[in-house]
């Protein structure tokens, strides 16, 4: 245990992951998930690594997965060992878990006594059947500093790291008006592009963004013929699959930002930035801890409600009060008061 915090402390000042040190300050001395056996399938990258400190802080027996389709960074994963954190294989697979962290349904056959806690909106598809108690991280307050301000700002970060730097006059068009698709066009507007979202809901846009309803297909198409960059944020498997004709005569940039293939086999994997996988994921640090550090303590504090009981059979919304709370922390730390304060004008908090 030793090891990982030093490794941690040696890579992030704690200013970065308020909510997480909190849950470890606090759980590190009530132990409340001693002896629990966790698969923990949140995509493995170097910042993941406070989230288990936090679980082994707990007590919890503790095993990672790299989900199928999954990105992740294989050197995290061959330190994993070191610092005593278990990989699974398929063998382990098949072993019988207390709760379970899921990404994307990833996980969804692996046998929990207690529940899933499912991290992506596309990823609770697969328990809509589910008998069992899933607490969807995604459908709260907290996932939105990951998925609008987190992914956002590293959709930007990824196209710079390519050399695509200069937004300024160009045309985005993103598909899909979610909490990842807003964030990409947010940050990219605020990056001097003229950006578009097509979507089929009455949604608002983010500042200096224009809404354009899908079943406007010649509005869609135009815009396709003038883009700089098209980008894929619906969270749903071929949800493009019916304009691959005008991807393949564009010589848009084509990006995807959610973790499934939105454009469907007829677009060769090659004709998309990092073929096909989230743009971002090419990042050692896809998304800031500071924005991934609440939904990473949301799912750690979903994982003890199921061992607890404390989360019906069904789909769960992650409770108001739990997530108010781990707001203070990161007021307290005071790096991201102006993105609390868009966030809850959002939800219209």
């Amino acid at each position: 245990m030793k090891k990982l915090i030093d490794y941690i402390r040696s890579c992030y000042p704690q200013s970065e992951y308020p909510v997480l040190a909190d849950q470890w300050e606090l759980w590190s001395a009530a132990k409340p998930l001693s002896g629990v056996k966790i698969l923990d399938g949140t995509p493995v990258f170097r910042n993941t690594l406070v989230k288990y400190a936090v679980l082994l802080a707990a007590g919890a027996d503790l095993t990672i997965s790299v989900g199928k389709e999954i990105p992740c960074d294989q050197e995290i994963i061959s330190l994993a060992p070191r610092f005593g954190i278990r990989v699974a294989d398929r063998e382990i697979l098949q072993e019988t878990f207390d709760a379970v962290a899921d990404c994307a349904g990833r996980h969804k056959d692996v046998i929990s006594r207690f529940g899933y806690a499912e991290l992506t909106r596309s990823g609770l598809e697969y328990y809509r059947d589910c008998m069992q108690p899933v607490f969807s991280v995604d459908s709260g307050i907290l996932k939105r500093f990951e998925t609008t301000i987190g992914t956002g700002e590293s959709f930007v970060r990824a196209m710079n790291h390519l050399g695509h730097k200069d937004f300024n006059g160009k045309t985005v068009v993103v598909f899909g008006g979610g909490k990842v698709g807003k964030g990409s066009a947010f940050y990219a507007a605020l990056n001097g592009a003229e950006t578009f979202i097509i979507d089929r809901e009455s949604i608002t846009p983010p500042e200096k963004v224009t809404l354009i309803n899908s079943s406007d297909r010649d509005t869609v198409c135009r815009l396709l013929r003038k883009a700089w960059c098209i980008v894929s944020a619906t969270g749903l498997p071929g949800a493009l699959a019916e304009y691959v004709p005008n991807l393949l005569d564009s010589d848009a940039l084509i990006v995807n930002m959610g973790v499934e293939d939105e454009f469907g086999p007829a677009l060769p994997s090659n004709r998309v930035l990092n073929n096909k996988q989230p743009l971002n994921f090419i990042l050692d640090e896809p998304t800031r801890l500071r924005c991934i550090d609440p939904s990473m303590a949301l799912s750690n504090a979903a994982l003890l409600m199921l061992v607890r009981k404390e989360v019906a059979p069904g789909i769960n919304l992650p409770p108001l009060a739990v997530e108010m709370q781990m707001l203070e922390s990161i007021r307290r730390c005071g790096m991201m008061n102006d993105e609390i304060a868009m966030i809850l004008k959002e939800c219209n908090l």
